[in-house]
């Protein structure tokens, strides 16, 4: 009956030709399924219109939003998440004393009925697209999985001493199910790391416990504390997840892991190290589906950003993108290869490793195991015939001279350079033995970066700065005429440590005539950096003063970068 309702609803409607009707009916038949997952298979009728149809042929109501954030926790407690992926439904608000509930398919009336008990109150079922639903589901349980406090709870309940002798051998772990306490524990503490935006996760052992922490917007914050005996068992589970040696203990190890958390990818590349008091597991947390930064949302703006993005355009030349380990740099490269990507020009990269796939770029990792390295693929590169390159990084001067030569030859090339500032790259190619005329001639600008964290715009509150505060910002008192600084407070928002994300600052130097004089004359970075700024050039700290000036940061977090820099 349902089935012949939703073909005359779907062919009065002209949303379905009768022949494709025909096909989708012989996918039913064929893999025993609902004509509407049939028709959905098939890609025949959009979503939002097939599940209309769904609803208006069954007599139904029809939603075609789910917001998981109104699900209490306790119903994605009740309801397992395979269960709801599974059937396709989800408790999604209350009527009375029914709980309502989204659902895809009306037909899965066993679904429904365990439903109701798993929930212990009666439901009202409303339709929703496949794809609300399964969004929503993502988003709910990630909301409400157990977080690695409440399962540290659970285990201590349990007995942790004879937990940890159960699971002492890795043959345990190995064999056991998704349900084991101990697996529970490390899937929490990944699900809590992804949820507060963590980019590593360190545990790191020591002689009566195990501290976990989090690097939340480039900072430690410790999240955990498991007492000695659960540090063989997680060590192995994670051990297991990577596929490393979980026997060998002594030797440092390096693995990734691939999984999927709430619907995001999620790459996690594991470093064991072993140390006085065991392994020590540092785990670095890359989301695949992240959206890449546009160039104006990294925090570089003004008639910077205008030259910056006439540079990456220019027909050849090297373009440096400087700073420590964590400053961004690669996002930025990232951000500018985006820009400048289009069918009528070849992009190619080398890199280690690769953080994002870019549609349209060809990409290419670093392995030094079979000797492809950073100078070896460039090479490479060189004869695919290509107009913009990018090199992950400069470690040497074989690197740096091919990348040189590269530039001189008509190519546009991005690369990493690791110095404090932008001056200092130029000095740093000229140590490494490259001949000061080549590395005028070739380097366009260099763009020294720093990340810092932002103010959380829900608790930040303005304040009247000490007078040694501006003193070390290099801030006089008439600057500051009109305006508020602000420094961070802290809400459950920003769990507690007044920041939120993080921007950039910038100092970008554009090679000039005069700039090449100094290089080759052999001219110090000091000399250069002088010449640079009575040219224009911002220095890190003074574009890190003009974001506290507009509430961005804190003159806390600007002066915590760059302690390096001396004005």
């Amino acid at each position: 009956m349902i089935a012949q309702a939703l073909e005359r609803l779907l062919l009065d409607r002209g949303l379905i030709a009768p022949e494709d009707l025909d096909r989708a009916r012989s996918v039913q038949a064929e893999k025993g399924r609902t004509l509407a997952d049939a028709i959905r298979s098939l890609g025949l009728v959009p979503e939002t219109d097939l599940s209309r149809a769904v609803a208006e042929a069954v007599g139904l109501p029809w939603i075609g939003e789910v917001r998981p954030g109104e699900i209490p926790d306790a119903w994605t407690r009740a309801v397992p998440i395979p269960f709801a992926r599974g059937h396709r439904l989800l408790p999604v608000g209350e009527d009375g004393d029914r709980i309502v509930v989204a659902l895809v398919d009306p037909d899965d009336l066993d679904a429904l009925n365990d439903l109701r008990v798993l929930l212990g109150r009666p439901l009202r079922p409303v339709i929703a697209p496949a794809d609300a639903i399964q969004h929503a589901i993502n988003r709910a349980y990630e909301q409400g999985s157990d977080r690695a406090e409440e399962i540290m709870e659970e285990l201590a309940d349990g007995g942790l001493d004879s937990l940890a002798q159960e699971l002492e051998e890795p043959r345990d772990l190995l064999d056991a199910s998704d349900e084991a306490p101990v697996i529970r524990l490390v899937n929490g503490i990944l699900f809590q790391a992804v949820k507060d935006r963590a980019s590593d996760i360190h545990i790191e052992p020591f002689e009566r416990e195990i501290q976990i922490r989090y690097r939340i917007d480039g900072v430690l914050y410790p999240v955990l504390t498991p007492p000695k005996p659960l540090q063989a068992p997680i060590t192995s589970r994670i051990k297991v997840m990577a596929g490393l040696d979980i026997a060998e203990k002594r030797l440092p190890q390096d693995g990734r892991i691939r999984i999927k958390i709430a619907g995001k990818d999620i790459d996690i590349r594991v470093s064991v190290l072993p140390t006085a008091f065991g392994e020590r597991v540092v785990m670095r947390l890359l989301d695949k589906s992240a959206v890449l930064l546009d160039l104006e949302e990294l925090g570089l703006g003004g008639d910077r950003l205008e030259v910056f993005k006439k540079l990456i355009r220019r027909p050849h030349g090297i373009l440096l993108v400087t700073g420590p380990t964590g400053s961004g740099k690669t996002t930025t490269l990232y951000a500018a290869l985006s820009r400048i990507n289009s069918r009528d020009i070849n992009i190619i990269t080398v890199e280690d490793p690769i953080e994002y796939q870019l549609e349209g770029i060809g990409q290419i990792q670093v392995n030094p195991k079979i000797e492809l390295t950073f100078a070896a693929g460039l090479r490479s590169i060189l004869r695919q015939d290509p107009d913009v390159i990018m090199v992950g990084e400069i470690r040497d001067a074989e690197t740096a001279e091919i990348a040189i030569q590269a530039s001189l030859t008509g190519h546009l090339v991005f690369s990493t350079l690791h110095t404090n500032d932008a001056a200092g790259a130029m000095t740093r190619l000229v140590e490494m033995g490259l001949e000061p005329f080549l590395v005028s001639s070739s380097i366009l600008a260099v763009l020294a970066q720093r990340l810092v964290r932002v103010l959380c715009p829900a608790c930040r509150e303005a304040y009247e700065p000490p007078p040694q505060a501006l003193v070390d910002l290099g801030v006089d008192q008439e600057a500051l005429r009109g305006r508020s600084l602000y420094r961070p407070v802290g809400c459950p928002q920003c769990r507690h440590t007044g920041y939120r994300g993080r921007t950039g600052i910038y100092e970008l130097l554009v090679v000039n005539d005069t700039v090449r004089d100094l290089v080759m004359q052999g001219a110090n970075s000091v000399t250069i950096k002088e010449e640079a700024r009575r040219q224009g050039m911002l220095t890190l700290r003074e574009d890190g003063v003009a974001k506290v000036l507009r509430g961005i940061t804190s003159a806390e977090e600007v002066l915590r970068v760059t302690q390096e820099e001396v004005l």
